[in-house]
């Protein structure tokens, strides 16, 4: 096995395995499988549940009964090999067709197979491979516990079909890769020359431009030379699923993103499907989430968006991180405490070029009583606006207004220092504090009239989710793409593929 076949996973579950040779195991408190916070994705049941830490981070764990290895039966060991075998390809974790696993004694199968379920379960990366940014860690997971009990009631495939995430957007990403996968078979598709495509133009590139279509959207006609109105709609299906300003013309932005190489949108899904496998099995059914990479805000109750706004998220070396976390209360009328990174690259040059800016911008000069001096905005002219949505994290970013409002028009909305700029944050504020008696509407107005920074406590907490999502598909396995802005995407392969040739030489020992 090569390490572009996508095996599994990280240090303490191969150390775990080690110990197959030996013919059982004990499952410790290292390995034990922890149940995960009750949370909730679409896809699954809605249920109100306990908020979630600012981070997720494994449980504590506790001693577990000694679990053994169990004893297949032959009948076991073939359907075992196959359901592996098929769900490696499926699941995203290897190129190319199944491979043959029917030769492998029963302890080397019982190795893959348990390689297998971490992978698809908790995520192929170990501890360290992730970044400060990547502030969201799989559940821990011990494989061992479900695959003795399936072995023992001989239900083998109804194990291996409750490993994967329990969400429809999973679900559709792995329609959508075997979709993709079948377009790469196929030959991929031919790069479309750099040149501008206009409505009502004629010719081979328009030819060209419908066979391009064609490949990812099964209704458009691949045959025809003349840019029509279906032709047109079609390429503004194409632009909204990338992301771009929809107007039909096929300029040099819409070529860029219909050039990029299937085997690259392969690896994009891939990329997206190891972030599901990180989230809680269970979401909260009342969550806010936010897609950092489409600068889209989405509120949930259960199953159903309920709210939808544009957002503006970092810009990338400001990047907006992955987290999770509860929101308890908005500041209304919030004073601005400048981060000393913002203030010594961009407000004090700006200040000593232009004596007098503070003063004009709202900024107060605070003495920290150490030699040190910090800025602070005033409500008046806050740059976080009129609402802030706090949540306690450890990258001091949070949910804001602000006065700036040009930035909501724009289609590439990666623009802030890493906090998350809201288009409509009265009508969040609004909704979150709907179930409040004391911060109804009125009482809101009131404040927000008088200037005074105050707090709005929130009777009903609501959990935050700030994710990075640039594949994302539909039940049909349509595919939308997003620019990978942080190229965490590209990271998160070359982790993947760095732990996967480890596992492949730990295999081979």
């Amino acid at each position: 096995m090569t390490a572009s076949h996508f095996p599994v996973f990280g240090p303490s579950i191969a150390r775990l395995l080690g110990s197959l040779a030996a013919g059982s195991l004990v499952a410790t408190p290292l390995m034990a499988q922890v149940a995960p916070p009750p949370v909730m994705l679409p896809g699954t049941s809605a249920q109100a549940q306990t908020p979630p830490a600012a981070i997720v981070q494994p449980l504590p764990q506790t001693a577990v009964p000694s679990v053994a290895v169990p004893t297949l039966s032959d009948a076991q060991l073939r359907q075992l090999a196959t359901l592996v075998a098929q769900g490696e390809v499926t699941q995203g974790l290897r190129q190319g067709p199944p491979r043959d696993l029917s030769g492998l004694s029963p302890t080397a199968l019982t190795r893959v197979a348990l390689d297998y379920a971490h992978a698809v379960h908790a995520g192929r990366l170990d501890t360290a491979d992730f970044t400060k940014d990547w502030g969201i860690r799989p559940q821990a997971y011990d494989p061992l516990p479900g695959f003795a009990d399936a072995v023992r009631r001989d239900r083998l495939a109804a194990w291996i079909a409750s490993l994967p995430p329990p969400y429809a957007g999973y679900d559709a990403l792995v329609k959508g890769l075997a979709r993709y996968r079948a377009m790469a078979a196929a030959g991929g598709w031919t790069a479309l020359p750099a040149t501008t495509i206009n409505f009502g133009a004629s010719g081979p590139q328009v030819l060209a431009l419908r066979k391009r279509l064609a490949m990812e959207d099964s209704t458009v006609s691949t045959s025809g030379e003349t840019f029509d109105e279906d032709l047109l709609a079609a390429v503004r299906r194409a632009q909204r699923r990338y992301g771009l300003n929809p107007v039909g013309t096929v300029g040099s932005q819409t070529i860029a993103v219909l050039n990029v190489p299937v085997a690259q949108r392969i690896r994009q899904i891939m990329a997206n499907m190891e972030r599901w496998r990180w989230l809680p099995q269970q979401l909260e059914a009342k969550r806010v989430q936010v897609n950092i990479a489409a600068a889209v805000l989405t509120v949930f109750d259960g199953d159903n968006p309920v709210m939808s706004m544009k957002a503006v998220t970092g810009r990338p070396g400001n990047e907006t991180p992955m987290l999770v976390s509860t929101i308890r209360s908005i500041v209304l009328n919030p004073p601005w405490n400048v981060p000393s990174s913002i203030a010594n690259k961009e407000l004090w040059p700006k200040e000593r070029a232009n004596p007098g800016y503070l003063k004009r911008a709202g900024f107060r000069v605070i003495d920290n009583g150490d030699g040190s001096k910090r800025l602070q905005q005033s409500s008046e002219k806050s740059a976080l606006g009129r609402f802030k949505f706090d949540f306690p994290n450890d990258f001091a970013v949070y949910l804001h207004d602000t006065p700036a409002q040009s930035g909501f028009s724009k289609f590439d909305r990666l623009a802030s220092h890493g906090c998350v700029r809201l288009e409509k944050p009265a009508d969040l504020a609004a909704l979150m504090l709907k179930t409040t008696p004391e911060w109804q509407p009125a009482q809101v107005d009131a404040v927000l009239a008088s200037g005074k920074t105050v707090r709005a406590t929130m009777a009903e907490p609501v959990a935050v989710y700030l994710l990075y999502w640039t594949a994302f598909a539909n039940a049909d396995g349509q595919v939308g793409f997003r620019e990978d802005p942080y190229g965490w995407d590209a990271q998160l392969a070359t982790k993947i593929e760095a732990r996967s040739a480890e596992r492949a030489q730990a295999n081979t020992n």
